[in-house]
């Protein structure tokens, strides 16, 4: 059948793929998962960096991924891209009734807990929890751990009271470090206090993860400049002290600040 449009060509091409290319025909929904769960973190990049043209072509490659994984099913008998197409329609009508069924004015918070309370209903799920997937990254589990807590009203009122208890969980690693004898208790209590900082960031609308990685590529950045004044300057960075080391990181904070 020749393609009537965009995504019939697309679709043929990722068919006739499977046929031909020794690469694509040996794929598999396991071999694709990891090549996948990279694909997601490539576009999150390129969203930090706002660039249009790197997250225009990230979404393809996941839209790659999407069609490989339907064509897949496809050839087991099993689902077909349209099949997807058909339930994520079907999805999206019932957990939005107040814009398909009874048509009402609610605030984001009400439609993400009505979105939850229909979600356990269709799922069977007895419990808040009961649906926190357990292979996802620990930072990202917290994060949705606490948006779950808060669709029943389980949250803090105030910014201040999450301050507080991140000030509470420091000072309960500091006890626990003092102590020395316990790594467990010090895993712990550290785990509690990046709970409690994730928590911040959830309260105030900020994604803990981005923060994290645009520390990360600041640091880099930083860290990259430090290293290249003092190769100028015919040095070692491995025979420096530390506080060496710190003049010159002022100078490329300083400079990366600028830019």
């Amino acid at each position: 059948m020749k393609p009537n449009n965009k995504f019939d060509e697309l679709k043929s091409i990722i068919s006739e793929l499977r046929e031909k290319c020794p690469w694509d025909k040996k794929q598999t929904f396991s071999s694709l998962r990891r090549l996948t769960v990279e694909e997601v973190y490539e576009l999150s990049e390129e969203i930090i960096n706002k660039k249009h043209s790197g997250i225009e072509e990230e979404v393809g490659d996941l839209l790659l991924h999407v069609m490989l994984y339907s064509q897949i099913g496809e050839e087991h008998n099993k689902f077909d891209i349209y099949s997807i197409i058909e339930k994520l329609i079907s999805k999206l009508k019932r957990r939005h009734p107040h814009i398909y069924e009874n048509k009402q004015d609610l605030t984001k918070e009400e439609v993400e807990s009505n979105w939850e309370k229909i979600k356990k209903t269709e799922k069977n799920i007895e419990t808040t929890l009961g649906n926190i997937p357990k292979s996802i990254p620990p930072m990202i589990k917290a994060m949705r751990i606490q948006e779950k807590v808060k669709s029943v009203g389980f949250d803090w009122d105030e910014t201040s009271q999450v301050i507080e208890k991140i000030k509470e969980e420091f000072n309960e690693v500091k006890e626990e470090i003092k102590k020395l004898n316990n790594d467990k208790k010090i895993k712990n209590e550290i785990g509690d206090l990046m709970f409690s900082v994730i928590n911040l960031a959830r309260f105030i609308g900020i994604d803990p993860e981005e923060s994290l990685e645009r520390t990360n590529i600041k640091f880099i950045n930083r860290f990259n400049e430090m290293e290249r004044k003092i190769q100028i300057d015919r040095k070692n960075l491995k025979d420096m002290s530390l506080k060496e080391m710190d003049r010159y990181w002022e100078k490329s904070k300083k400079k990366n600040e600028e830019q």
